[in-house]
């Protein structure tokens, strides 16, 4: 063993003091003093971190501490429901409401996350179906507009096991959004980064969705003959950005206060083609094979990569992913914006009140399907201006001029103008060389 001495001019490095930490800078972990790196991210602790109290250092929000992105309390979702779904009774006996001899129910038939008083989501059974498919995923910082990821994979009804391969992907999904990611100042820099993110997103989601068929339940009933499948729709806002992801017919949509709604997903589905191809709308979304989807996840795949796309909102408004068991009712962006403008008013914009007032409506219309909805209140945050590879400052609009992509990651529509409200980053994606 060899002894360093320091320099005489050196002064040896303060003792540490007990119940003192520092925080990560790139992702708010706490470290120990005199720590070099990060073990949870594997940033490089530079000297000068001021360390702080382990209270304070566990309080969200401040410059030397970015909150965390919290996700959902876990909860048991194939647990008996201790609430009668049909009259609110809470005795049960071999599995039956003593009150009214309804089955009893799971958790999964009707649950909610919240992690964040700006971020909530509600996913419900519906009326029509035995069991919930749908699957979901939320995390959240306090700080409202600040980060957050919303997932929801939408079962296949005709696939094995379909609601624990949507349930294992949606999380997987989550889990990887939700990794801290390089400290990019720029607008164009960070749509870059959680585009790549929401790929690396889909292809965890899918793996999980292969990993089921590989392991099946065995549950009585449970069809053999075609592998577990899911939708995946997957949204993350960081600070005054919104880039989306999507595999499949679960949507997503951009509803502000005032101004033009937008669908930002394109459905990976038959009646989307038939739409392409001149068909009214109503009549392909109505038709015998409105509900085919052409990419999903699972083992037999054409394609997994999720389409990705971007906004840059300008004023307040409802990021909103969902599952068919909502849009069924309300496919045009207008018809459901004006739906959700009026419910919001009701709940005084309570995200998770809004969530459940949608459940309520399509239920109402007739619960044909399983219903999830995510939603995420949003108010314009300005974009950190940062510095250009050269040294020059930019900003958020010229340095979305220079961004590029591949055609994969940019749907059709996005060449269209967008609606008042949004900057749209698509505009300025350019084509790379063959």
């Amino acid at each position: 063993m060899v002894n360093e001495i320091p320099p005489p001019d050196a002064q040896p490095a303060p003792e540490p003091v007990a119940g003192q930490h520092i925080i990560c800078p790139n992702c708010g972990e706490d470290a120990e003093p005199g720590d070099l790196f990060c073990e949870s991210c594997g940033q490089d602790l530079p000297d000068g971190i001021t360390p702080v109290a382990a209270d304070e250092a566990k309080r969200p929000g401040g410059m030397n501490h970015p909150a965390k992105a919290a996700p959902s309390p876990p909860i048991d979702l194939e647990a008996p429901n201790p609430v009668c779904r049909n009259c609110g009774g809470t005795a049960f006996l071999d599995g039956y409401c003593e009150q009214c001899g309804t089955p009893a129910a799971k958790v999964r038939d009707h649950w909610e996350e919240r992690p964040a008083t700006w971020v909530a989501a509600v996913s419900d059974r519906g009326i029509r179906h035995h069991r919930n498919e749908d699957g979901m995923a939320l995390s959240a910082r306090p700080e409202p507009g600040s980060r957050a990821v919303l997932v929801v994979c939408d079962g296949v009804s005709s696939s094995f096991d379909s609601d624990i391969a949507s349930l294992a992907a949606a999380r997987a999904a989550r889990e990887v959004l939700d990794r801290p990611r390089p400290d990019v100042p720029s607008v164009a820099g960070r749509i870059s980064a959680w585009s790549e993110r929401l790929a690396l997103a889909g292809e965890e989601a899918n793996r999980q969705a292969v990993e089921t068929g590989r392991h099946p339940s065995g549950r009585p009933g449970e069809r053999q003959d075609s592998p577990p499948s899911c939708t995946f729709a997957a949204a993350v806002v960081d600070s005054g950005v919104i880039v989306v992801g999507w595999v499949g017919d679960s949507r997503i949509y951009w509803i502000p206060d005032s101004g033009e709604p937008e669908q930002m997903s394109r459905d990976d589905s038959w009646a989307t083609e038939q739409i392409l191809a001149g068909v009214p709308r109503e009549e392909a979304e109505n038709g015998p094979r409105a509900h085919a989807i052409t990419r999903w996840l699972g083992p037999d795949s054409p394609d997994t990569v999720p389409t990705r796309d971007s906004r840059v909102p300008d004023r307040p408004g409802w990021l909103l992913v969902c599952s068919d068991g909502l849009w069924n009712y309300c496919s045009p962006a207008p018809d459901l914006a004006e739906l959700v403008r009026a419910l919001a008013a009701d709940v005084h914009g309570d995200p998770g009140l809004l969530a459940s007032r949608l459940i309520d409506w399509a239920n109402a219309k007739g619960g044909q399907d399983n219903i999830t909805v995510a939603l995420a209140r949003i108010a314009p945050i300005p974009p950190q201006r940062g510095q250009a590879t050269d040294g020059t400052e930019t900003s958020a609009t010229s340095v979305e001029d220079s961004l590029v992509t591949s055609p994969a990651t940019v749907p059709a529509h996005a060449t269209q103008n967008p609606p008042p409200g949004v900057v749209n980053a698509a505009d300025h994606y350019g084509s790379p060389q063959a």
